[in-house]
């Protein structure tokens, strides 16, 4: 195996089997690194590609959460697809991999996993928090604009047709590169009984919209934090809002606010000028 790649890995946590890719698995600091709602944790991998180099020592573990990828999906949808249920097989990954402090750094429902962690059964264990385009109240209309395409994915006759709907339906992720569309797909993809390939969720996890409506409303837990946060804001984001970010700047753990310019829900982190504004805030001190 080529120095730096990833290794991939399953445990059971919460009673269902969750699927993780680990990189740099023996540097001395540890970063999760948790991906958007109908997405997988290959999304980070240029992420953590970038912060397992020597450079900068970190070994990151991208879960796939429930429903996603190559985890499980729930046979309780209405009870399993929240954030609550999130939390707690982040916490039984976390305690299964022995890791008693560590940085997060989620994108969309991956950033308010670990809000909901850091401010209840993962207080004082993660040190620093990541939120991409994500915060304690996320817009309505880009909510139903989300499930309408998630709750009722396309498919394709071939992966090419799938390829081009991602990148439609992700353009607001910024620059990619034509390779890191092709691995995006690649990695996001499965294939029906049909034949045809479809994005690799599970479509009744949209269901927390609809059994847990207020999930994504969290100010209380925000305003409790006490620990560094940086929150990265797409430009022409449709989910966070500039009002909401503003006061995420002025209450709870007041966050810095990074304005990333040509993105809209959500930056990739896959550029150098994220990258380093990642880089930059997991190392500062305290």
């Amino acid at each position: 195996m080529q120095a730096g790649a990833p290794t991939s890995h399953y445990l059971r946590c919460a009673g269902r089997e969750i699927h993780y890719t680990q990189w740099g698995e023996h540097n001395g600091k540890v970063l999760i690194a948790w991906h958007g709602l109908a997405r997988t944790g290959r999304d980070m991998d240029a992420l953590a590609a970038f912060l397992s180099a020597p450079e900068h020592g970190y070994r990151v573990i991208c879960p796939d959460t429930i429903g996603r990828g190559l985890s499980q999906w729930s046979p309780e949808p209405d009870q399993e697809y929240c954030l609550d249920f999130y939390v707690q097989i982040a916490r039984a990954l976390v305690d299964q991999l022995g890791l008693r402090q560590f940085d997060w750094v989620g994108t969309s429902m991956g950033g308010s996993i670990g809000l909901v962690a850091a401010a209840g059964p993962l207080r004082g264990r993660i040190t620093r928090l990541l939120l991409n385009d994500n915060g304690p109240e996320l817009a309505a209309a880009a909510i139903e604009r989300i499930r309408s395409y998630a709750g009722h994915p396309s498919a394709f006759a071939t992966v090419t047709e799938l390829e081009q709907y991602f990148r439609t339906v992700y353009k607001p992720y910024g620059f990619l590169s034509d390779s890191q569309w092709r691995q995006l797909t690649e990695t996001s993809t499965r294939r029906l009984p049909d034949g045809r390939v479809t994005p690799h969720y599970d479509p009744a996890m949209v269901q927390q919209f609809v059994c847990h409506p207020n999930d994504y409303l969290r100010w209380p837990e925000y305003d409790s934090l006490d620990i560094p946060v940086l929150c990265l804001r797409g430009e022409d984001s449709d989910l966070l809002l500039a009002d909401t970010a503003v006061q995420m700047a002025q209450r709870g753990p007041r966050a810095r606010i990074e304005t990333i310019a040509g993105c809209g829900h959500a930056p990739a982190l896959n550029v150098p000028h994220q990258l380093a504004l990642v880089a930059d805030f997991l190392s500062a001190a305290s």
